[in-house]
């Protein structure tokens, strides 16, 4: 059995026994309608309109159906849908915590809950509170902020959103769940702190350095007196300047301040009120040096810290962000890109052999002791949804990010945006959550998808989370509001409970935590693949049947020491050995589990 100490010296290992959970937190749950975004709240956000007619969203409305106040302004669907605000905030998600607790999850993922005036927060206004929205004082806060300098920390206060994110924190760890947040040091808003000073003061800026002015004498977006450069373009998300170090020393010191805020809040030295860890948005962008540095920061805070970038690029690429001295981990979406090819794409399908390898190649890329804590995720908040790839297995290629991410929006006149029914690709879903909660790597579920939850990519991925309980419209609009047929809409019990009978043995078995790895079968004539998990007794066997009939496995004795019978944990199928051997069945488009 793996000795942990000795084997994880980079990675926390902690961050290998747990299956993480996603959240996109204005639409988690809504715990505190006192403290819902108001229309003034959206000024400085896509599309700037903070004048038309507005009202939080209904909850469990037709997603998208144009409601009363929306068709006042004459607007089309998309553009409505980014002023839309549901009222999720932290208090709901404290309500949900033994939700959470009773379905398995060991760490949760939080989109950005810093304060800002999109519904996604990637547009920071700064790095050192909570959105006030979040909280249950929002006037109140503003004003307890607009006292301090934001870059002397001797000045800042704690508000009440600050405050009670920090009792999520407290509530998640009494419930042995971590908690990480989203780190956007790439760029800010426009409403930050900085840029505002910088827009006011010009060259006298004392924040001039912090982003890089393109020309001081051509006006640029919304009316600024000089250009800038903004992510990929975006003038929404002006750019923190870099130099040869990574970010200049300005923001630097910011954000490293900011960093300890949440991992020690009280400076005590203890980390075990703080977060666990960071997400860290397109680090790609940002230079190696920065992050290095900054690891080390974090690293000294709580060595026990776990970081984890989003970089979506092919392995080779993202392997120099993980060698120990920057990232424990990234988002796996070179699993999930795998995956698809496998289980979701028809025309362009890959055989069990293929997908085999490629899996091992994978595998193979990486540190050994940074495999057990990837993330492996088939969605998030930039992609469609699992469901919605489903029903549309050939748009296009997973892995063409840049080609694929529109193709995958409903703007796409060839895009469906209803759920898949047919059994056969419910099937090769069930399939695709087995993988997930048994292969090398940390499971990460976006919120949902164990409801049944389904959307075309952003925004449609960003929909209010569906409770038990509730009722909610039926989706009868298409995005041209013409009517379709409707589909109903409602927590799929039969898909939770599937879920949670997965994460509970995967949290119950070491060997998918933290288990060796071999492939047992991959054979393009029977369409089998199968691999072997192992830590010391603990043998796992999952195998997968991609054919249409009925499939025959013979599996030696020696794989389970011996043993004289093995369980199908799924269907809780008995095979007893024979002549040093059992003969299992395996059903078309479906796994089994044996142990």
């Amino acid at each position: 059995m793996m000795d942990e100490k000795s084997f994880f010296k980079q990675v926390p290992s902690w961050a290998a026994k747990v299956v993480w959970y996603q959240i996109f937190p204005d639409r988690f749950e809504n715990g505190d309608p006192g403290n819902d975004p108001d229309k003034e709240s959206l000024r400085g956000a896509w599309p700037h309109d903070a004048e038309s007619p507005w009202n939080l969203s209904p909850w469990t409305a037709d997603w998208y159906k144009l409601q009363p106040w929306e068709k006042e302004n004459g607007k089309d669907i998309w553009f409505n849908i980014q002023r839309r605000r549901y009222g999720g905030d932290l208090q709901g998600i404290i309500n949900k915590l033994d939700y959470l607790e009773d379905l398995g999850i060991g760490a949760i993922y939080l989109n950005p809950v810093f304060q800002a005036p999109s519904l996604h927060k990637y547009d920071g206004a700064c790095y050192h509170h909570i959105d006030v929205h979040f909280g249950p004082d929002p006037k109140g806060d503003l004003q307890r902020m607009a006292k301090e300098n934001p870059v002397d920390p001797s000045t800042w206060v704690w508000t009440e959103a600050d405050q009670f994110v920090l009792k999520l924190i407290k509530e998640a760890h009494r419930r042995n769940i971590r908690i990480i947040f989203d780190g956007v040091f790439n760029h800010m808003g426009i409403t930050s702190f900085a840029f505002q000073d910088l827009l006011k003061n010009g060259k006298k800026s004392e924040f001039r350095d912090w982003f890089t002015v393109t020309d001081w004498n051509t006006p640029g977006f919304l009316g600024a007196p000089f250009t800038y450069e903004g992510w990929f373009g975006v003038a929404e998300l002006p750019e923190l300047r870099e130099d040869e170090n990574g970010i200049v020393e300005g923001p630097r010191q910011y954000i490293f301040e900011a960093t300890r805020r949440w991992m020690d809040p009280d400076g005590d030295g203890d980390p075990s009120d703080g977060i666990d860890g960071w997400r860290l948005d397109v680090a790609f962008c940002v230079g190696h040096p920065f992050w290095k540095a900054w690891r080390n920061h974090v690293k000294a805070i709580n060595p026990e810290a776990y970081l984890t970038a989003e970089i979506i690029d092919p392995p080779e690429k993202v392997l120099p962000y993980l060698e120990g001295d920057e990232f424990d981990a990234v988002m796996n979406y070179n699993f999930a890109f795998i995956a698809h090819k496998y289980f979701v794409n028809r025309q362009d399908k890959i055989t069990p052999v293929r997908f085999a390898r490629e899996l091992d190649s994978l595998l193979n890329t990486y540190p050994l002791e940074t495999l057990y804590v990837m993330q492996n995720l088939y969605d998030s908040h930039d992609t469609q949804r699992l469901l919605s790839a489903l029903a549309n297995p050939d748009i296009g290629k997973f892995e063409n990010w840049g080609e694929f991410f529109g193709k995958s929006q409903a703007h796409n006149p060839h895009y469906n945006i209803r759920p898949p029914e047919d059994e056969e690709t419910l099937k090769i879903h069930r399939q695709m959550i087995v993988l997930q909660m048994t292969f090398v790597g940390a499971p990460m579920i976006y919120y949902g998808d164990e409801a049944g939850m389904w959307g075309a990519n952003d925004p449609c991925c960003r929909k209010p989370m569906v409770w038990p309980g509730r009722e909610y419209e039926a989706e009868s609009t298409r995005p041209n509001q013409s009517s379709m047929p409707s589909v109903p809409v409602a927590f799929n019990h039969d898909l939770h409970n599937f879920y949670r009978k997965l994460i509970h043995f995967r949290n119950e078995h070491p060997a998918l935590q933290t288990g060796d790895y071999g492939v047992v079968v991959a054979d393009n004539d029977s369409g089998l693949f199968g691999f072997r998990r192992q830590s010391g007794t603990d043998v796992i066997m999952v195998l997968f049947n991609s054919s249409d009939r009925k499939q025959p496995f013979s599996i030696h004795e020696n794989h389970f020491h011996d043993k004289k019978n093995i369980t199908d944990y799924l269907s809780n199928k008995e095979y007893f050995r024979r002549d040093h051997e059992f003969i299992v069945d395996i059903p078309a488009k479906k796994a089994i589990i044996l142990y």
